[in-house]
């Protein structure tokens, strides 16, 4: 019947399947199977990341000086706000998510259509829909021209919107975001997961997105864990608050660099990242470590500076391979006994805390070469210090420091010393500072020292000294303005100068004290036979 009635088709007939097939052309292009994997996956990210954060409301107590009505009203408000924040990120996913599923509709309308029209399935021949006499070939085919069409618009799409994260080479495959201007394009949470998926399907090793997320995303996808080959990610400079759970099951990553962000926390799946040697925390909003955080026995190198810790975990011990550990500007109180197992640490970085003392154990960090603590509350430092045969520069200045153990004078590859600015606590140097042979700058500014060690004339190295705003005595302030070899030089003068005086002076208590009693044995004599008479 079908084909009866296309042989001689009515007006009515050839207008329906004209419409049908102008209806479909009309339709917008289907996104890519990456497209859709990726919405799929924010919908799920959205949907874990709003429970997440409606639970932490609800856990939330009531201050003592607000109302229970008040604050159940509070919470409600902090629950529309989270649930109109996460509608409005999963808007264009669910949109995506919708379109393929309605042009999945439209496909089986389609091959409806062709049926009936041809009673045959898809033909590869395009049709002449314009003809010249009027008439409508036999066939309807709607396939190739379409599929034509979605496929250019498809690659047009990917080479606008993916331009920068296809692989640089086959050879480094390395996922990175630029414009043809240099521009930076600012991504949305969508866009975020279209280049997870590409990452994920190419095999990349390296994904840069360093400033490049859009302001209000706060949380990666949870398709994070796909990018099983990665081995660099950089998600410097952006606002995201929260990392995925599926985080940790990026096994091969070495290097991951999340500084300058917002992150309150990490999920406790961190430290199945076994693999990872150099991690950049620095400049966020964290304030501890998960328990697993000390199974990264591979760490090289971690910088936790610009942060809220007021202490590190126990589990710090267990970073084994650490060597570099930056943890400056933070509110640190004091650093685990744990720290002397870091036996591997050459750079340990402490500035701007609030530390008053060093464990004894840090002595144990016979690798160490530089400890700096600027601008802390250390009034002591550890006679342990004497240990660290391979200290090459220590930073104590901006303290309180009272004292200077003569043990840290063992440490005799010490090259750079800065005890300045300790003010009015710090009154003298360690007699042995001599000991310190390879020392070639020392500060000892804005102190209350008067009077350099005799010792202090052995310093053959030191290229550098500063003492600015301290009261010496000796030298005199003209000599120490001409340099730390003249100060070296007219400290051995001055040493050796007392010493011949004292020789001297000596050697005439030894003569008085020789001559004295035989003048007196000699004028008892004389006076002996008068006292007789």
């Amino acid at each position: 019947m079908a084909s009866a009635a296309t042989d001689h088709p009515p007006p009515a007939y050839v207008e329906t399947v004209e419409e049908i097939t102008r209806i479909y052309k009309s339709l917008p292009s289907r996104p890519s199977v990456e497209e859709v994997e990726a919405a799929v996956s924010v919908l799920h990210t959205v949907e874990t990341e709003e429970k997440v954060q409606l639970e932490e409301i609800s856990k939330q107590r009531r201050p003592e000086d607000v109302s229970p009505e008040l604050f159940s009203v509070l919470q409600e408000v902090r629950k529309a706000m989270v649930s109109f924040q996460c509608h409005k990120q999963r808007k264009e996913a669910v949109q995506l998510v919708e379109l393929d599923r309605a042009l999945q509709v439209f496909d089986g309308l389609i091959q409806k259509a062709s049926a009936l029209v041809s009673g045959d399935a898809f033909s590869e021949e395009v049709p002449d829909l314009g003809g010249g006499d009027g008439e409508v070939e036999r066939k309807l085919v709607i396939s190739e021209e379409k599929d034509v069409e979605c496929a250019d618009h498809e690659d047009v799409k990917s080479g606008d919107e993916m331009k920068g994260f296809l692989p640089m080479s086959s050879s480094s495959k390395a996922i990175v975001l630029s414009s043809g201007e240099g521009e930076i394009e600012q991504l949305n949470l969508m866009k975020v997961a279209a280049v997870i998926e590409n990452c994920a399907k190419t095999g990349a090793s390296v994904l840069d997105l360093q400033g490049k997320l859009m302001d209000k995303i706060e949380w990666l996808p949870y398709s994070l864990g796909k990018l099983s080959t990665l081995t660099e990610l950089y998600l410097s400079e952006n606002r995201i608050m929260a990392l995925p759970t599926s985080i940790g099951s990026l096994n091969t990553l070495m290097k991951l660099d999340l500084r300058a962000n917002q992150l309150i926390n990490l999920p406790s799946s961190f430290g199945d990242l076994q693999n990872l040697a150099d991690l950049d925390l620095s400049a966020n909003l964290l304030k501890s470590l998960p328990e697993s955080f000390g199974n990264l026995k591979n760490l090289i190198s971690l910088d936790l500076s610009s942060n809220r810790y007021s202490n590190l975990p126990n589990t710090v011990g267990n970073l084994i391979s650490l060597q570099r550990l930056i943890v400056q500007t933070n509110d640190l109180e004091e650093l685990p006994h744990t720290i002397g197992l870091c036996s591997s640490l050459v750079e340990l970085r402490l500035d701007f805390n609030q530390l008053k003392a060093l464990p004894e154990s840090v002595g144990k960090l016979e690798r160490l070469e530089i400890l700096t603590l600027h601008y802390n509350r250390v009034k002591r430092l550890p006679s342990t210090m004497g240990n660290l045969s391979h200290l090459k520069e220590l930073d104590v200045s901006f303290n309180e420091l009272e004292i200077i153990p003569e043990a840290l004078c063992s440490a005799v590859s010490l090259e750079k010393l800065n005890v300045g600015k300790n003010f009015a606590d710090l009154r003298m140097l360690p007699e042995s500072l001599g000991n310190l042979e390879m020392l070639e700058e020392l500060d000892i500014s804005d102190n209350q020292i008067k009077v350099l060690p005799d010792t202090f004339r052995f310093l053959s190295r030191l290229r550098n000294l500063r003492v600015d705003q301290t009261p010496l005595e000796v030298p005199p302030r003209e000599v120490t303005k001409l340099g730390a070899q003249v100060v070296v030089q007219y400290m051995a003068n001055f040493v050796a100068e007392r010493d011949m005086k004292s020789r001297q002076i000596k050697k005439k208590r030894g003569f008085f004290s020789y001559i004295c009693p035989l003048l007196c044995l000699a004028l008892g004599r004389d006076s002996f036979p008068r006292a007789r008479m």
